[in-house]
C-alpha cells in the first residue's frame, strides 16, 4: 500500500531532455511542476503516456518548408519498465499496457515518479502496439482511443502499482478527462451496479481537480457520441449527457468540469475568460511558474549561488530571488553577455547570419499557431526599416514547430523566411529549427527582449517570457495571459498596448504600438541608456523571477487544490 498521494495526469511531461515526452508549453509546465513538487516534498506520482516517435523532429528547406520526421530514443535508457500488466478495453477488445518509471530527484532527495504508459506489446494487435507511439497523431479516432489509454489506463496502472489511497487526481488539461469515468465506473463497481449514477459522479468529483489551460476552442477535445459509444463499448454515458455535452458532443473538457471540485485557470485574465466559456462551472486562477533551477543559464545560477546564497534550498526560497536588486549591476550585464555569447555561436553556426553580440537581439520562440501572430513585427515593412536606420541596429531570432497537419502554422514559417530574404539588408533575422527544451533554454536566456504579440484573449498565460525573466531579459508583450500580471511599465518591461480597439481587428493598431515602443522606449534604453536598461533586467529578475516561479504555483495547488 503506497502512502496517501497526490496523482497528476498530463497527456505530455517534459522531465529529460533527451526523451521527447512533449511538444511544448503544457508539457514543459507539467515537468516544472513535478520538479517543484520533487523539491518541496510534496506527495507526487505522475501519468502520461510514452511517446516512442516523440512529437516531431523538424527540419527547414531554404524556402522556410518545415519538413517532419519521427524523433525517436532509447526507452530503456532512462525509464524502467515495471512488471504489472492493466487492460484497457477499446472497440470491445482489450488492449494491453505497461508502465516505465522516471524518478524527478529534488533539491533535498524527494523523489516524484513518472510513470508513461505504452501498448508496445505483443500481445496487442498492430495497430494497438503503435497506439501510444505519436504525441497528438493521428485523428480525432486515434486520439480518443489514446486518452482512454491515458485516463482509464492510467488509473488502473496506479491501482496496480499499489496506489490505492489516492488523495487528489489532477488532470492537467482535459486529455486525462476519461479518468474521472473510470473513477465512477469503480464506485458503481464497489456499491454492487453496472450503471452508473449521479452518485459516481458525486464521488469522481470529491477526488479530482482540473486545470484548464487554453481558450481557443481547438484546444477542447470534442467528439461524436457513436464514436464514444464505438470507441468505450463497455462504458454508458447516456444519463450524463446535460453533464458531457456541448453542441451535440461530448466534450472532454465538460466531463473534467463536471468530475471536479476545484477548476482552476493559468492566470488571472484566463480566469476570466474561462468562466465567461464556462459560466455554470466555478473558475479559479493559479497562474503559472517556472522551474528556476532549471531555465537559469549557468551564468545566473552562479550568479544567484553568489549573492542569493541558500535560494536553491528547500528550508529556503525562490521568493529570495528579490535580492538580486543588491548585484551589481556590472556582473548582471556580463552574465548576459555570457549567455548571449552562448547563443548566437550557435545561431552562426547553424545560419551563418554573421549576428552580432553588440546588436540589440529580439526573441521569439513558441508554437506555429496563427493567434500567436509571428508575423506582427513585419505588418510594415518600410516603418521597421525606417525604425532601424533612425534608432540603431536590430536581429531577430525565431523557433517554433508547427504541427504536422497545420498547414497555416507551416505556412507562418515560409512567410518569415520572406520576410527575412526582403529586410536583409536591413535588419539580421534567424529562424532555427527544431525548437525544443534546450533550445528553449537558450533563447530565453540569450536574446535581450523577448518579444510576444498574441491575439487578445487567446493567450492562457505563456511561461517563455517566466524563463527570460529569471535569466534578466525582459518582456516587450502585448497584455495578454501571465504579462498583465508580470508588466510594470518600464521596470520589469514593456507593454504593447494600444489601448481601446476593435478586439477583431487590431493588428493594425497592434503593430503600431510595437512599433512606438521599440523606437521611442527599447532600443534608446538599450543604446543610450545601459545603465536604466540593465535596471529593468535587474527588476525582471527580482520582481517577476521571484514570484512566476514554481514555489510560488506549487504552494498555491496545495492550499486551494490538494488540501
Amino acid at each position: 500500500m503506497k502512502p496517501d498521494t497526490i496523482a497528476y495526469f498530463s497527456m505530455e511531461i517534459a522531465v529529460e531532455p533527451r526523451m521527447p515526452t512533449y511538444s511544448g508549453g503544457l508539457g514543459v509546465l507539467a515537468g516544472d511542476t513535478i520538479r517543484g513538487c520533487a523539491d518541496h516534498g510534496v506527495p507526487m506520482i505522475a501519468v502520461s503516456l510514452l511517446h516512442r516517435q516523440g512529437y516531431l523532429r523538424q527540419r527547414l528547406d531554404a524556402a522556410g518548408r518545415q519538413h517532419e520526421k519521427p524523433d525517436t530514443w532509447k526507452v530503456e535508457r532512462f525509464l524502467q519498465e515495471m512488471e504489472p500488466r492493466v487492460t484497457v478495453s477499446i472497440e470491445g477488445r482489450d488492449v494491453l499496457v505497461r508502465a516505465w518509471r522516471y524518478e524527478a530527484k529534488g533539491v533535498a532527495g524527494d523523489l516524484v515518479p513518472v510513470y508513461f504508459l505504452d501498448t508496445a506489446l505483443a500481445e496487442n494487435s498492430e495497430w494497438d502496439r503503435a497506439l501510444t507511439d505519436y504525441l497528438y497523431g493521428g485523428d480525432e479516432h486515434h486520439r480518443l482511443c489514446q486518452e482512454a489509454v491515458l485516463g482509464i489506463g492510467g488509473a488502473r496502472m496506479l491501482y496496480a502499482l499499489g496506489y490505492r489511497d489516492v488523495r487528489c487526481y489532477h488532470l492537467n488539461e482535459s486529455h486525462a478527462a476519461l479518468l474521472a469515468v473510470e473513477l465512477m465506473r469503480r464506485h458503481a463497481s464497489a456499491n454492487g451496479r453496472k450503471k452508473l449514477r449521479a452518485a459516481d459522479l458525486d464521488d469522481a468529483r470529491r477526488r479530482c481537480v482540473f486545470t484548464t489551460h487554453t481558450p481557443v476552442p481547438a484546444g477542447h477535445d470534442q467528439f461524436p457520441p457513436d464514436l464514444v459509444r464505438s470507441v468505450l463499448q463497455d462504458i454508458d454515458l447516456s444519463p450524463f449527457e446535460k453533464d458531457f455535452c456541448s453542441d451535440g458532443k461530448i466534450n472532454l473538457t465538460w466531463i473534467a468540469l463536471a468530475a471536479s471540485h476545484y477548476v482552476n485557470a493559468v492566470a488571472q485574465s484566463h480566469r476570466a475568460v474561462s468562466q465567461a466559456m464556462f459560466p455554470s462551472h466555478k473558475i479559479d486562477s493559479i497562474t503559472n511558474g517556472v522551474h528556476i533551477p532549471t531555465w537559469a543559464s549557468p551564468p545566473f545560477l552562479d550568479l544567484f549561488d553568489k549573492y542569493i546564497p541558500g535560494w536553491r534550498e528547500r528550508t529556503g526560497d525562490s521568493f529570495s530571488l528579490r535580492h538580486a536588486l543588491n548585484i551589481p549591476a556590472q556582473e548582471v550585464w556580463q552574465a548576459h553577455s555570457k549567455a548571449k555569447n552562448h547563443l548566437l555561436e550557435r545561431v552562426n553556426r547553424e545560419t551563418k547570419v554573421g549576428m552580432d553580440p553588440e546588436v540589440l537581439t529580439l526573441g521569439f520562440a513558441r508554437r506555429m499557431t496563427a493567434y500567436k501572430r509571428h508575423l506582427l513585427l513585419f505588418q510594415d515593412m518600410e516603418r521597421l526599416k525606417s525604425i532601424v536606420a533612425k534608432s540603431g541596429k536590430l536581429q531577430i531570432i525565431y523557433a517554433g514547430k508547427a504541427h504536422p497537419r497545420d498547414d497555416q502554422g507551416k505556412e507562418l514559417i515560409h512567410q518569415i523566411f520572406q520576410a527575412r530574404n526582403e529586410l536583409k539588408d536591413h535588419i539580421t533575422i534567424a529562424f532555427l529549427s527544431n525548437y525544443n527544451w534546450k533550445l528553449g533554454a537558450l533563447l530565453t536566456a540569450g536574446v535581450d527582449v523577448w518579444l510576444n504579440t498574441p491575439q487578445p484573449p487567446l493567450e492562457a498565460c505563456g511561461t517563455s517570457g517566466m524563463k527570460a525573466a529569471i535569466n534578466g531579459v525582459p518582456s516587450l508583450s502585448i497584455l495578454d495571459g501571465w504579462w498583465r500580471e508580470g508588466c510594470i511599465e518600464g521596470k520589469t518591461g514593456w507593454a504593447i498596448d494600444p489601448g481601446p480597439v476593435n478586439n477583431d481587428d487590431r493588428t493594425a493598431a497592434d503593430a503600431d504600438a510595437l512599433y512606438r515602443k521599440l523606437e521611442k522606449v527599447v532600443m534608446p534604453l538599450y543604446y543610450r541608456r545601459r545603465d536604466r536598461f540593465i535596471d529593468v533586467m535587474t527588476n525582471a529578475i527580482a520582481i517577476n523571477g521571484s514570484y512566476f516561479n514554481v514555489q510560488r504555483m506549487v504552494l498555491e495547488y496545495v492550499l486551494k487544490a490538494y488540501a
